[in-house]
């Protein structure tokens, strides 16, 4: 394989700008919003104001194993979700005024043949491994679970919530093997490993190619969460990534001897950027393949994904060899929710399509407190009080303030007829000066994608037109001077005028109003980007502006409290939906015959050693004598037990339980536990204390 790669075209002023294409199991929420689509709407929006050549392309992903989960859920056949979520999703982008160039979806033609010619051209350039390898099987349900459909705990951070292909707590990538105690999500029962064939693409073999690429070409340029994530994973050692999967639902693997099987969701997913890409530029007369193998190309992600954008994509991409690689992956850290994690199963979540109802016409007032507090280096909280003072106290107090006075006035004084000016003073040439550096300012905040940075650059603009005014007074200056009121005014309008131009990455609809209010459509040429720059004048003398309408209003209390009540009943449903769980018992498991019994060896055995295991909440390291030898087990109960509070205790060993490696320990055997009416774990103990090591437990 060739270690050469593709990371320098020719044409640097067109960008392929990828946001993560969001699973259509659920709708949009804020988490995902402050995470993805905002900052690269921004940059997008910002680079089209450059005057760059942008494809801003996302879509649906409707192959994850989510999807089927969420059917059996429902009752309802996947198609039907994925129509459902397509449609709730796609309207919301668009009533939020995310401007992709195009937003298709994975279910659509164009993906399944891209993906599929994709997957054959690497199968047929020898890529791909063939191995036979042992996958967790569902007996009850009589098929292989897929990554999503096993769930246990992280052998890494001890997270009992993890799913068989990544832990949502600490992110770490993981193979469903890898969990402890793992249990099916479609029965509850304990899987077994059964073998099955499959396709891996060989992550071993890219070692030197991603750390040439990465760690070498980017150390520098890329986020600290995202670099040291990847040197993370690469440093410990990269292993073959299964490509295909045992499912029903999702685009068959176009090879022989691939019967009921599928692409793996994170082989066929990030193809979509692609066939997208394809869809948009047949629509448009455009040839797709310059934006992917002549353009600087930029995903939008999660840091959940940085894994699958920083190293598996970039391997594909790598071992197809036609496709240009991206020049940077700027991950968000997460968004919590008044102090929690946000959570769709919990409904712990604000979610745009009901935002967009209950606050309608404030779509910039959520993308401004989404940017305003962005979690870019660190996981950040959104509160419904934050949310109400930065509209109040920034974009009514400051911005809006501004904007009001200036237009009110000009119509007060001229009629709305911007005035000439006369000689300009000292404070009129350096608060003129001061709006010609902020697009530079913007420029850099933006291109390093620092856009919490870059929207409180944008509000010091605002700022700095309040300040003029308020140190001017045009109001009480009138009364003595008409003729310097008009400079005041006219200088106060070149202000209003830059902000509506560079307001537009980051309050779209805001910007819309305000060019409407200053009359921009009736000037021969508009005021742009670099207009703000390299014209001593952006609305010339003579021109007429709007009469003036309200940019922001305020929000009252009784709407933040309606917000705050309707999560605490969320909050309270959810904590009776767990106390109802833990009440109930749980069901008979299936009948075994005395046959199966007899084969469970369980005797006495006594705790003589102890040891917390290290960055692992849940595990302790006993050594157990059992009778008939001393061993090693690890126990998950470290939450109800101290370690040295158990050193002496006699306990029930299964003692023929296979040997399994539990973070680098192996366990030869188990310690039989139950739980008490307050969901406390306890031992199962023998019937008294000072029973003989070793005796059978019958």
């Amino acid at each position: 394989m060739s270690q050469k790669y593709n990371d320098t075209p020719q044409n640097k002023n067109r960008f392929t700008i990828t946001a993560a294409l969001p699973y259509t199991n659920g709708p949009i929420h804020i988490g995902h919003l402050a995470g993805v689509y905002v900052p690269a709407d921004i940059y997008a929006r910002y680079l089209r104001l450059k005057g760059k050549d942008v494809a801003f392309i996302c879509g649906s992903d409707e192959h994850g194993v989510a999807i089927p989960m969420k059917a059996k859920k429902e009752g309802v056949t996947p198609q039907e979700i994925i129509d459902k979520y397509h449609g709730i999703i796609k309207k919301s982008f668009q009533d939020f005024g995310i401007s992709f160039d195009n937003y298709s979806r994975t279910s659509a033609e164009i993906h399944h043949k891209t993906a599929s010619d994709f997957f054959k051209k690497l199968y047929e350039d020898g890529n791909f491994i063939e191995e036979v390898t042992e996958q967790l099987y569902d007996d009850e349900a009589q098929q292989f679970l897929a990554d999503r459909f096993v769930t246990g705990t992280c052998p890494r951070c001890s997270f009992e919530g993890a799913y068989g292909d990544q832990c949502e707590n600490c992110g770490s990538s993981l193979n469903a093997t890898d969990l402890i105690d793992p249990k099916s999500a479609i029965t509850g029962s304990i899987p077994a490993l059964k073998q099955t064939k499959h396709w891996f693409l060989p992550l071993d073999q890219y070692d030197t190619f991603l750390r040439e690429w990465i760690i070498k070409g980017h150390k520098n340029d890329w986020k600290p969460n995202v670099y040291g994530q990847v040197k993370s994973w690469i440093d410990e050692g990269l292993k073959p990534r299964a490509v295909t999967r045992d499912l029903d639902w999702g685009i068959p693997v176009p090879v022989e001897g691939a019967d009921g099987k599928v692409l793996y969701v994170w082989f066929d997913a990030p193809i979509g950027y692609i066939s997208s890409t394809k869809e948009w530029a047949e629509k448009e007369g455009k040839d797709w393949e310059a934006y992917w193998k002549d353009s600087r190309l930029i995903h939008f992600i999660g840091k959940d994904n940085i894994v699958f954008h920083c190293i598996i994509f970039p391997s594909m991409l790598q071992a197809h060899g036609d496709f240009i690689l991206p020049e940077n992956v700027p991950a968000n850290e997460f968004l919590n929710l008044e102090g929690q994690k946000l959570s769709t199963s919990k409904n712990w979540a604000v979610w745009l399509h009901e935002y967009l109802e209950e606050f309608p016409e404030k779509q910039d007032v959520l993308r401004y407190t989404l940017t305003a507090n962005a979690p870019e280096t660190k996981d950040n909280d959104f509160t419904w009080k934050d949310f109400q003072a930065r509209n109040n106290n920034e974009l009514v107090a400051i911005f809006g303030n501004f904007i009001n006075r200036v237009v009110v006035l000009s119509h007060k004084y001229y009629d709305g007829i911007i005035p000439e000016p006369e000689e300009l003073s000292t404070i009129d040439k350096q608060t003129l000066q001061e709006l010609k550096k902020y697009p530079e300012i913007l420029s850099t905040s933006i291109e390093k994608y620092r856009f919490r940075e870059a929207s409180q650059e944008l509000m010091n603009l605002a700022r700095l037109g309040n300040k003029y005014l308020a140190d001017e007074e045009p109001w009480k200056v009138i009364k003595e001077d008409e003729a310097r009121v008009k400079t005041i005014m006219y200088v106060a309008l070149q202000i209003a005028s830059g902000l509506a131009v560079l307001s537009e990455p980051f309050l779209p609809f805001t910007s819309e109003k305000l060019k409407g209010m200053l009359a921009f459509n009736t000037l021969s040429e508009a005021p742009q980007w670099n207009d703000v720059v390299e014209k001593e004048v952006l609305l010339p003398a003579g021109h007429r502006i709007e009469k003036a309408s309200l940019l922001f209003s305020k929000i009252e209390d009784a709407e933040i409290q309606k917000q705050l009540e309707k999560l605490e009943a969320t909050k309270k449903a959810n904590e009776a939906e767990t106390k109802t769980e833990k009440a109930m018992t749980e069901p008979q498991k299936d009948t075994i015959t005395f046959d199966d019994f007899t084969k469970l060896d369980i005797r006495v055995g006594t705790i003589l050693e102890a040891e917390k295991m290290p960055k692992a909440d849940k595990l302790i390291v006993l050594k157990v004598d059992t009778g008939i030898d001393v061993r090693t087990i690890v126990s998950g109960i470290a939450k109800s037990f101290n370690a040295e509070d158990i050193i002496g205790k006699q306990v029930s060993v299964l003692v023929n339980l296979a040997p399994r490696k539990l973070r680098g320990v192996e366990s030869e055997g188990m310690i039989l536990m139950t739980e008490n009416k307050d969901g406390k774990l306890v031992f199962i103990n023998p019937d008294e204390d000072g029973t003989q090591n070793g005796v059978t437990i019958n």
